[in-house]
């Protein structure tokens, strides 16, 4: 992915060992200072870059990074990327938010003109259209999250997917099978980006790929119905919005209802073939009941089968042997299914091992803290401890790359079972949200308040 021109820093060198063959066996005892270094350079070309990072070095009176405790000072709160106040999105201010993104991110969002820009998604195609590709998660709230991604940023998260995959499973992307395109996710820039790497990687030349059979889900249409349905639960929506609402929620299990079998005769169709399945265990339990009761099963279909197949459990009323069901269904070996640890704050992915274990690449660098985010845990050189996860990506290019999660996890940095010297993590990690002391990060109001300010 890179060539040797562009490998002038220490942060250039991590990054292109995302093409190297196994990325993810490393010393860790000998890669620990070249990703401080690396990082050092990083600190070091974008603290005048992106505002609120000049605000945390001045703040934790950082001025350069030798050790990782340097680092924890630096770290941005998860909660950073939707520190914007609520009403400007209702009230349209468009101008504003284009200031407040302006102090998360590496380059300049400049003023734009913002005519004609009446919702969330116009103004996001608007940033586009200036190389400003921001990713959105919708959250429970309505509030969304944006991160600013580049060009870059697009690529080397979906490319990171496809190497982690091939890595995880053994099935190298060689266009050699139909992918089926089944989950119903948003069409942010980067999910977008990362179908068209797994179309790119795996499908066979001359092959039609199958993509779900409904409309597209933009950020705003679901933020707007997130915003409506909380309206409605706090008794506060007008009848109009309610009608709207409830018309948009039939439509949309309509549309789902009707695409079940769509996806079931596809698969049909294909069974036969190598096949790419990229899908949520929820919808995909339905389509798996409907091709067998049109009389087909695992026996049916291909075995060198693979895929992605995330969550999509949400409201979903299943039996407790859901994922097997599934698998099953398609002849889906689960050796042969990616699983991967990541979020959309950050470009890589963790690929799961074959001992169930989500490994770090290279180029990031994990850290525990502790609950409040404050202090580093430092890492023993035996056994498994708990904490806070941090990560710094060097891969980042249009935001920083440190990060301050809302996971809590348990990670070693001893070799694995499976073989991988990285760092790595186990496979039950928990939400701070989710757990009865809520999801509270001491540096998140001391960064609202400043963006707040500068915004």
């Amino acid at each position: 992915m890179n060539s040797a021109a562009n490998l002038n820093s220490e942060s250039d060198r991590l990054v292109s060992l995302v093409d190297a063959e196994n990325p993810f066996d490393y010393d860790y005892a000998e890669m620990l200072p070249r990703q401080l270094a690396a990082i050092d350079e990083r600190f070091k070309d974008r603290v005048e870059k992106i505002k609120l990072l000049q605000n945390r070095a001045e703040t934790g009176k950082v001025a350069e990074v030798r050790q990782m405790a340097d680092i924890v000072p630096l770290l941005f709160a998860h909660t950073t990327y939707k520190s914007y106040p609520e009403g400007w999105l209702a009230e349209k201010k468009w101008d504003r938010l284009g200031r407040w993104l302006d102090t998360v991110s590496t380059h300049r969002v400049k003023p734009m003109d913002t005519g004609g820009i009446d919702n969330l998604d116009g103004w996001l195609g608007r940033l586009g259209e200036q190389g400003h590709h921001v990713n959105c998660s919708s959250g429970t709230t309505g509030k969304c999250a944006m991160m600013n991604a580049s060009t870059a940023d697009l690529h080397m998260a979906s490319y990171t997917v496809l190497q982690g995959h091939a890595w995880a499973t053994g099935v190298k992307p060689e266009r050699d099978r139909r992918c089926l395109m089944l989950a119903p996710v948003a069409t942010t820039p980067r999910n977008m980006a990362t179908q068209r790497m797994m179309i790119e990687g795996f499908n066979a030349p001359g092959v039609e790929p199958f993509y779900y059979p409904a409309p597209p889900m933009t950020i705003g249409a679901i933020t707007e119905m997130v915003v409506l349905n909380k309206k409605i639960a706090e008794g506060t929506a007008k009848p109009g919005e309610i009608t709207f609402y409830e018309a948009q929620t039939a439509e949309r299990e309509r549309v789902m209802s009707e695409s079940v079998e769509l996806v079931a005769d596809a698969l049909i169709e294909s069974r036969e073939m190598r096949l790419y399945i990229m899908g949520l265990f929820g919808p995909m339990y339905k389509v798996a009941e409907m091709v067998r009761a049109k009389g087909y099963g695992g026996k049916d279909f291909h075995p060198e089968n693979t895929g992605f197949i995330g969550g999509g459990l949400k409201r979903a009323q299943l039996p407790p042997d859901y994922r097997e069901y599934v698998l099953e269904t398609f002849n889906l070996a689960p050796a042969r299914l990616f699983h991967g640890y990541g979020m959309q704050e950050l470009n890589t992915n963790a690929p799961r091992c074959s001992a169930g274990r989500y490994h770090m690449a290279p180029w990031v660098m994990m850290m525990l803290l502790d609950e409040s985010g404050e202090q580093l845990i430092e890492p023993p050189k035996r056994g498994e401890i708990e904490g806070r996860a941090a990560f710094f990506d060097l891969s980042l290019d249009g935001r920083w790359g440190g990060l301050i999660s809302g996971d809590k996890i348990r990670a070693t940095w001893e070799p694995c079972a499976c073989g991988a010297r990285s760092p790595s993590v186990a496979d039950d990690i928990q939400r701070y949200a989710d757990m009865a002391g809520g999801d509270k990060i001491a540096c998140a109001g001391t960064i609202d308040a400043y963006v707040r300010g500068v915004a």
